[in-house]
């Protein structure tokens, strides 16, 4: 009797994992490390809205939360970076959510953006042409 509880339980908890494993979702605040410090750098927070993907920083880690983006282009230049939308226009297809733009507040630089999720973490892909950097970012408590 033991043994058929213990099997049981074991295939609950498989079908409760898998089940939250299909409905996990990019929606909620990631935690961006910094590619040359490897420290973290920002909290950004992703939200869906009207069908569509954005992410926005909440938080600055290393610098004042009142810094603005003095590399960024046109209506962005100037702009404090904490609230701003860093990921644009991202659409879900299948697991994988794309077709939306990434901006990199450092060097100004707006990129097309994929994402999709891995071992509970987010990777970020920005591209330009056939060139391309992934980052990890981590959930945010």
């Amino acid at each position: 009797m033991k043994k058929l509880f213990l099997a049981v339980a074991a295939v609950f908890a498989s079908l409760l994992l898998s089940t939250q494993l299909a409905f996990a979702d990019v929606v909620g605040r990631w935690k961006t490390i910094d590619d040359e410090t490897g420290q973290p750098k920002s909290i950004v927070e992703i939200y869906e809205q009207g069908g569509k993907y954005y992410g926005r920083v909440v938080d600055l880690l290393t610098k004042p939360d009142d810094t603005v983006c003095d590399a960024c282009p046109g209506a962005l230049k100037g702009q404090k970076i904490v609230g701003m939308n860093v990921i644009t226009d991202m659409v879900k297809k299948g697991d994988v959510y794309e077709g939306g733009k990434i901006l990199d507040p450092a060097k100004g630089k707006v990129y097309d953006c994929k994402m999709w999720l891995e071992g509970g973490n987010l990777m970020v892909r920005g591209y330009l042409g056939f060139f391309y950097r992934t980052q990890t970012w981590y959930p945010a408590n």
